[in-house]
């Protein structure tokens, strides 16, 4: 079988006036996945709203390849139903008087008896939902409605697809599996997607590429581990998953070591990874409560620099997970095992040693 044809990227180059802030993303997006994230506000909506034609920017150029979807200088601005590409929201937007085959079918419009009925049944074995189609959008299952609504999105075979949160709701692994779904059919076709959260889970599960929005402009690009591991600012790092947000003042610089200390507002001192930043100047550091570890006794001879006592404040165990509140100076965040709770014996009130690697503190800034 031949190779399947590279796609044409998109390419995007605009500028839009929000409400408290202006939408400014200079960006190409290549084919496959490409996660749109970052906080609720951030403009990632406006962003995919501006592509498909239902807002139009106030300067700059969106072009698919060669072909072009906007140009605000010369007053061009296609049409939506001119620009061939799909869009699922997280609303979904299912017909509920139709059946599943209906809502499939319904923007083949120019489609003859047999071919039409060819590309649904397509379209149905795609998602898996052969099974399905004679039924309405309300006696479906949440996981569903998302494959029928993915399977109508691309069953017009579209340049581009755009999705909007639309997996909120679902578990990790119905996420997982859909999503694989859709990279299979994309295998041939090799079209970019854009994929719009603020859910780390659902980064993680997409996987791709990422780019990263915050009050309107980028913040970030590259792979999602790399760019959402090293957050830069307050809004990212939460959104990214980082419970521990702890105000500091830069006390000294090591740079022979490669580190500087910083003194905790709340109590308490950290040595993280050397930056610009001053003596005296006031930061905050962003550290996941998974990497922090956890001793019942001092701990001797480890390579992790910061070791720091404290007492449990607090635990509560969720899952597979247990998520404790522990006050060394300030306060950290932290989350274990439940086997590693129980043979730490811990409880509310127990002393223990928090033990925090140089590398697992991140500098973060609040948005000027």
């Amino acid at each position: 079988m031949a190779a399947p044809l590279e796609s044409p990227a998109l390419s995007v180059d605009i500028q839009k006036r929000l409400g408290g802030f202006g939408l400014q993303v200079q960006h190409e997006f290549a084919e496959g996945f490409t996660v749109v994230f970052g906080p609720s506000g951030a403009g990632k909506s406006t962003l995919l709203d501006c592509i498909a034609g239902l807002r139009r920017p106030d300067s700059g150029t969106i072009q698919l390849g060669a072909e072009e979807f906007v140009n605000v200088q010369e007053n061009l601005s296609l049409p939506p139903q001119k620009r061939h590409i799909g869009y699922v929201f997280q609303s979904l937007a299912l017909f509920p008087h139709l059946s599943v085959e209906e809502n499939i079918g319904y923007g083949l419009t120019a489609a003859n008896g047999g071919d039409r009925r060819q590309k649904i049944a397509q379209a149905l074995a795609d998602f898996h939902i052969e099974q399905l189609g004679a039924r309405k959008p309300a006696e479906l299952s949440g996981g569903e409605k998302q494959r029928v609504a993915l399977a109508r999105s691309l069953v017009t075979r579209p340049k581009l697809l755009l999705l909007d949160e639309p997996l909120t709701g679902l578990d990790t692994g119905l996420r997982r599996s859909i999503l694989q779904d859709l990279r299979d059919w994309n295998v041939e076709r090799r079209i970019p997607i854009l994929y719009v959260t603020h859910n780390r889970d659902e980064v993680d599960a997409v996987g791709e590429n990422l780019i990263t929005l915050e009050m309107g402009k980028v913040v970030g690009t590259g792979r999602p581990h790399a760019v959402l591991g090293a957050p830069r600012t307050v809004a990212l790092a939460q959104a990214a998953g980082f419970e521990n947000l702890l105000p500091a003042r830069v006390v000294e610089h090591r740079e022979a070591d490669g580190v500087m200390r910083v003194a905790l507002d709340n109590g308490g001192e950290l040595e993280i990874p050397l930056s610009a930043a001053a003596p005296g100047e006031r930061v905050i550091v962003a550290l996941r409560a998974g990497d922090i570890l956890l001793a019942a006794e001092q701990p001797h001879g480890l390579s992790a620099r910061n070791v720091l006592q404290g007492v449990v404040e607090s635990m509560e165990t969720r899952g597979t997970l247990v998520r404790l509140r522990v006050r060394a100076g300030s306060g950290y965040h932290a989350h274990i095992t439940p086997g590693a709770a129980r043979s730490l014996h811990l409880t509310a009130g127990k002393p223990v040693w928090l033990v925090i690697k140089t590398h697992s503190c991140h500098l973060v800034s609040e948005p000027q």
